[in-house]
């Protein structure tokens, strides 16, 4: 923990797409049906939590080994009791494409990590995402124009990019995965990205960083990168006034953010931290870095979410852990440990609002199509957009 004055950054719009907790409804209560994928039958609209679960149940008894399901660490209870494996989106991809013997991969989260295990999969696999608009926030806020726009005035300002390495956070799309692969780049995961940033450094001045600022800024941080030397780059400018940094801010620059963010994780405060430790004074607070700059400092740790479940797990019992990551991971680690105090530090119950939409009754839909033979929401990467993208996840893996 620091006790230096932390620096701030601005906190974009918070949102929460439920206020209705986190337990099963039938999809038709949802507060927010009305702005998921409307093509699912109706007879799904009003089945409650027994009989979606029933109905799973006898899909996957029929269907055996020919269907693998994964679940985001992120995923409702009423869905990851189905996962044949939990972790992060790049472990679940890879642990995908180790399963040779199943032809379906039905993956429980959101687009980017479809399309990932969709890049990895072996040719005689299909790929499945439940819910089509199951999106990413932070994944949404760059977009391939946007990048490629951004790549272009960095080009016009230093005279080339050959000096600059793209790096996208996994959290994005297929496409910017791609641009990576094309421009000398790599992928990183929030358990990787110091060793993705050392190998970047090895082959480049700078570092260009998308889509999430706070991961881009938390590893440059730990890696002794002073703040000085991170420009933000503003997407939303107008093209050609080099993201609203100034020529100063981009000569001496060594990483240059994209200024994304996820909307859950931006959630966290220094605030909530010390209502924390007021409440319970041995309290230890774990976050991920995609929480703010000021958060992440003022944590005794911080790491991925796999880091995170292991922090908990070899905690001591009686042990108090404050938890500054998504509510259904926490929920599940304070269920799952009982021996210790497990707290999400955010007191508004607020999932992913993009995760949360791969309600039960989509996953019952596209599992009861397969046993019919039918395959729907199928996720398939262009042929062009896979092969590039595929060279920057294997310069990744080769880091792992």
């Amino acid at each position: 923990m620091t006790t230096t004055t932390p620096t701030t950054f601005p906190v974009a719009q918070l949102q929460c797409e439920t206020d209705t907790g986190i337990e099963t409804v039938p999809l038709a209560e949802e507060a927010s049906f009305g702005s998921w994928q409307p093509s699912i039958p109706e007879r799904y609209w009003g089945m409650d939590a027994d009989e979606l679960t029933r109905r799973i149940h006898a899909a996957r008894e029929t269907l055996g080994d020919e269907v693998v399901v994964l679940g985001h660490h992120y995923q409702r209870e009423d869905i990851i009791q189905f996962a044949d494996e939990r972790g992060d989106s790049f472990g679940l991809a890879q642990y995908a494409a180790d399963r040779g013997e199943s032809k379906y991969i039905v993956f429980c989260g959101v687009h980017f990590m479809a399309e990932a295990a969709d890049i990895l999969r072996a040719d005689h696999q299909t790929v499945i995402l439940p819910n089509m608009e199951a999106g990413c926030s932070m994944a949404d806020m760059a977009a391939e124009p946007d990048v490629w726009s951004a790549w272009r005035e960095l080009e016009d300002f230093f005279g080339s990019t050959d000096d600059i390495i793209p790096v996208t956070y996994m959290n994005s799309a297929a496409s910017l995965k791609a641009f990576c692969g094309a421009n000398g780049g790599v992928v990183c995961t929030s358990s990787n990205a110091t060793k993705v940033l050392e190998w970047a450094f090895e082959r480049g001045k700078r570092v260009f960083f998308f889509p999430d600022q706070h991961l881009g800024r938390n590893t440059g941080h730990a890696m002794d990168i002073p703040l000085e030397e991170m420009v933000l780059w503003d997407w939303r400018a107008p093209a050609g006034n080099l993201g609203r940094a100034t020529a100063e801010e981009l000569e001496r620059s060594r990483i240059i953010l994209w200024q994304g963010h996820c909307s859950v994780h931006q959630r966290f405060s220094l605030a909530q931290i010390e209502q924390a430790r007021a409440q319970y004074p041995d309290v230890k607070i774990v976050v991920h870095p995609e929480c703010r700059y000021d958060v992440v400092q003022e944590a005794d740790a911080n790491g991925s979410t796999a880091f995170i479940v292991k922090y908990v797990q070899e905690a001591p019992a009686g042990s108090v852990i404050g938890v500054g990551t998504e509510i259904n991971l926490v929920s599940r680690l304070a269920k799952e440990h009982p021996d210790k105090t497990v707290f999400c530090l955010d007191p508004v119950v607020c999932p992913c609002s993009t995760m949360y939409r791969v309600h039960p009754a989509y996953l019952a839909w596209v599992m009861e199509s397969l046993v019919e033979g039918e395959v729907v929401n199928r996720i398939a990467v262009p042929d062009h957009q896979r092969q590039d993208a595929k060279v920057a996840l294997e310069r990744m893996l080769a880091l792992k």
